[in-house]
């Protein structure tokens, strides 16, 4: 990674020096397997006589021509970026090169499908790697139009962000002109080619334009896509948010690509979005999965407006990108899809990723202070997505529905394809609610860390409420107290049920807010502040209501009500104030009543995390088997067929660790134990044989035999995890020398072998990689590329150890060195979620 990063400073001086107008892009995919040809001509306005730089990573650079005049690559181009002397009002640049294809999943990503050993290309941009497929000044203000041109095996399909054109074919090669795109910054072009098949169908934009719609995925994968469903799930998406921005669709056609080892969930190129391969779902997934696709449908859509249309000037303004699609397509998947429960799923799952990440070291305002594209790459996080969505909620709820969404359509159509910076968006919505948002900016967007919020209430000898009020604290790192619009809740015990009887909704502000309205109403069973999660907060129950809550859980009708009493339990537990083993047991007496997927999936991996890392080490062990022999007991006693059932397969074969567990996860592989309504399918039954390699009850001949039974890419992923998971000293320094001595695994393999590799009942195998993770991880950090450095940072780290040993090596490695900034913040990030299970385990042991 060493001389790739750009800092901010040099990209504003570069937007002073020049402007793109035009690229054209020559693209000639017929030579091989390691590069391919690139020729970039751009124009671009310059301040005469300054110089400047392009940037290219290249394998070779050709040919270097500025306004008609040779330079000589050897001088210029140091494989990184091309130097450009003595630059002319009006400039044409002209650079012939050959560009390198990754397995990483950044810049043009090439897969070979191992079913049919079709290859399948895939370019992935964001933050700062379309440079990887041609030249290009990377950054995100330095806008202009893009036409590619694209030679190709004329079998393939070809997609960019225009429309497909009619190739011309010469033989077993075609050439495919594209028209140019409106200007758009380089993150959002594209290039998908294969021979992926395709599905389409069209739709009415609000302006009467027909919208061509494509489902493209692999050919091996393609009987498995439901097209129709993401057609369907696509056409609401498109009513409501043209409806709501009054803005039309700004693109001349929608495409949806699945591809094959990809990185993230999906990237929001511009009318040519790519999603992860595991959306199109071979074999049966949760509720939870099937919920999370459609958000990440419509987040994408939400992009082609926020993000595409208009884009941020500089990536401090990344928030503003991911925030508001993340919020706005909660909105949509809520009110105009069948995913009615959507902001429950918004609690349980985004807003706890929010609050973990604001109570890390690491932790940064929402508007972070990004210096250069490192600092970027590691803020794709929870504040810039769940707690930016969470504050552009409350901004919604502050300014009214009508005023947010009228100031948000205004700033489409005023910035349509240009940049801009926050200041621009609370200009419009200043101006349609009549409110001044700069100290709601400064309070909400330029500080840091989370509040909790917890009810005090005094009764009078017969039950009636004396005085209530909310108080408000934070932690001594981030001690902003902040104003919250929330709502409390009433909850009175009826027939054996919790239900809501009474609503307050108050702004709270200061350390101290009293609640008049509360005072001489009789004291009810459960108290919930923020009730209909309105606010960004941790909350805490008063001693009653957390027994009402324990007691009857299961019996509050309201699923989000539900999670927010999941998730300030959850909150209590991981800040030590609550004991460990409480919360398993808690999870245990109450989740097989859970009715909402994502609920259910998150709570159950938080009473892993709990068991296996939070509980004091001497209970430990029993405190893992408890859990695994309840959730067998859940599993047994499902609904046949239901999500619940499915679920709680999947967290036994996580789970298994005794002879008996170990027993039932062999009996539903073999067949010898069936459950009515469970179908043990291709990706279910890896997850039984992995638990079974982890448990040393089955070995590398079953994970041939599977193998052979799946060779496919998902099969390969997974018997890469299988293998990693093998609980001998050989087993883990195999999968560790596969991903650290090597660099030719894919990325999709390396993020698997991570995986197998931190799985190890017996902590014992992890130990000798405490030294050698320290000893290796600077060397990878500089010599892999980020997607692979920072997943090698991430899932080798041997956080399961939770020990104080771990903690120890990573504060002296971090003492020894201060570089590089976004290597440091991994293993912060790293150690914190260590020292944050040390004393949770410290709280558990006390009585």
């Amino acid at each position: 990674m060493p001389g790739e990063n750009l800092t901010r400073v040099e990209a504003q001086e570069r937007a002073g020096l020049v402007q793109p107008s035009a690229y054209e892009v020559e693209l000639d995919l017929t030579r091989g397997a390691e590069v391919f040809g690139s020729t970039t001509t751009v124009r671009f306005t310059g301040t005469a006589g300054a110089s400047t730089f392009i940037d290219a990573i290249t394998r070779t650079v050709h040919a270097v021509t500025l306004n008609g005049k040779a330079l000589d690559p050897a001088e210029v181009s140091d494989g990184v970026r091309i130097q450009l002397p003595g630059l002319a009002a009006e400039n044409e640049l002209v650079i012939v090169a050959d560009a390198m294809y990754t397995n990483t999943g950044e810049g043009l990503h090439r897969f070979v499908d191992p079913v049919d050993d079709e290859v399948y290309l895939y370019s992935q941009f964001e933050v700062p790697d379309s440079r990887r497929m041609f030249a290009v000044f990377e950054q995100p203000d330095l806008k202009a139009t893009f036409r590619f041109t694209v030679t190709a095996p004329a079998r393939w399909q070809v997609v960019s962000n225009q429309p497909t054109p009619e190739p011309e074919i010469d033989g077993d090669v075609a050439t495919w002109r594209f028209e140019p795109t409106p200007r758009l910054s380089s993150y959002i072009t594209a290039l998908i080619a294969g021979p992926y098949r395709v599905a389409r169908d069209e739709l009415t934009s609000a302006d009467g334009r027909t919208i061509p719609l494509g489902a493209f995925a692999r050919a091996s994968l393609f009987q498995h896509l439901d097209a129709d469903y993401v057609f369907d799930i696509t056409k609401k998406g498109f009513e409501f948010f043209e409806r709501i921005f009054g803005v039309p669709y700004p693109f001349e056609k929608y495409d949806q690509l699945f591809v094959p080892e990809y990185n993230a969930g999906a990237m929001e190129n511009a009318g040519a979005v790519t999603f992860v391969e595991s959306y199109v779902f071979r074999s049966k997934v949760s509720d939870a999965v099937k919920e999370r696709r459609v958000v990440t449908i419509l987040h994408e859509l939400a992009h082609m407006w926020f993000g595409d249309l208009v884009t941020m000037k500089w990536w401090n303004d990344l928030w503003l990108n991911e925030s508001f699609a993340e919020y706005i397509s909660t909105l949509a998947t809520a009110d105009a899809t069948e995913w009615t429960e959507a902001w429950t799923t918004f609690n349980i799952m985004e807003k706890s990723w929010g609050y973990t990440q604001d109570q890390l070291p690491s932790t940064h305002p929402i508007v972070a202070e990004i210096p250069d594209l490192e600092a970027v790459q590691v803020n794709f996080d929870g504040i810039t997505y769940a707690k930016g969505a969470s504050v552009l909620k409350q901004l919604d709820a502050w300014v009214g529905r009508e005023s947010f969404l009228a100031g948000v359509g205004n700033y489409f159509q005023k910035h349509a394809f240009g940049n801009t910076e926050l200041r621009d968006l609370l200009v419009e919505l200043e101006a349609t609610s009549g409110r001044d948002l700069t100290s709601w900016s400064a309070s909400w967007l330029e500080t840091a860390g989370v509040n909790t919020l917890m009810p005090e209430i005094d009764i009078d000898e017969t039950g009636w409420i004396t005085a209530f009020a909310v108080r408000q604290t934070a932690s001594e790192a981030q001690p902003t107290i902040r104003p919250h619009r929330l709502a409390i809740g009433f909850y009175e015990l009826s027939d054996e049920q919790l239900v809501r009887a009474e609503r307050f909704e108050l702004d709270v502000a200061g350390e101290r807010t009293d609640v008049p309205e509360a005072v001489g109403k009789r004291r009810p069973a459960l108290v919930l502040l923020n009730d209909d999660d309105l606010a960004y907060a941790k909350i805490r129950l008063d001693e009653e209501s957390l027994e009402s809550a324990i007691a009857h859980l299961s019996t509050i009708e309201s699923p989000l009500a539900r999670s927010l009493v999941w998730g300030s339990v959850w909150d209590a537990t991981r800040d030590a104030e609550a004991r460990p083993r409480d919360f398993v047991r808690l999870v245990l007496n109450n989740i097989g009543s859970e009715t909402e997927s994502t609920t259910l999936r998150t709570v159950l991996q938080q009473a892993a995390l709990a068991a296996s890392s939070y509980v004091a080490p001497e209970i430990r062990e029993e405190t893992l088997v408890a859990l695994g022999d309840g959730v067998l007991a859940l599993l047994r006693n499902a609904a046949p067929g239901s999500d619940a059932q499915f679920q709680f397969a999947k967290n036994l074969a996580a789970l298994a660790r005794t002879e008996e567990q170990l027993q039932a996860v062999r009996g539903l592989l073999s067949g010898a134990e069936t459950l009515e309504g469970l179908s043990v399918d291709t990706d279910l039954r890896w997850e039984l044989l992995i638990a079974l390699v982890a448990g040393g009850k089955a070995g590398e001949a079953e994970i041939t035999a599977t193998l052979a039974a799946d060779d496919t890419a998902t099969g390969r992923e997974s018997a890469a995890h299988a293998r990693a998971t093998i609980p001998t000293a050989e087993g883990k320094r195999a999968a560790w020398a596969s991903v650290v001595d090597s660099a030719a695994l894919p990325n999709a393999m390396v993020r698997a072998t991570c995986l197998g590799f931190r799985r190890a009942a017996d902590r014992a195998l992890l130990e000798p990689y405490v030294d050698e993770y320290f000893r290796v991880i600077e060397e990878l950090w500089a010599n892999r590329s980020y997607a692979i450095a920072e997943a090698l940072a991430r899932g080798l780290y041997p956080s399961p150890l939770a020990d104080r040993r771990l903690v120890s090596a990573s504060q002296q490695w971090l003492e020894a060195h201060p570089e590089p900034t976004a290597l440091r913040r991994v293993i912060v990030e790293n150690a914190a979620a260590v020292q944050r299970a040390l004393a949770a385990q410290a709280r558990d042991a006390r009585d």
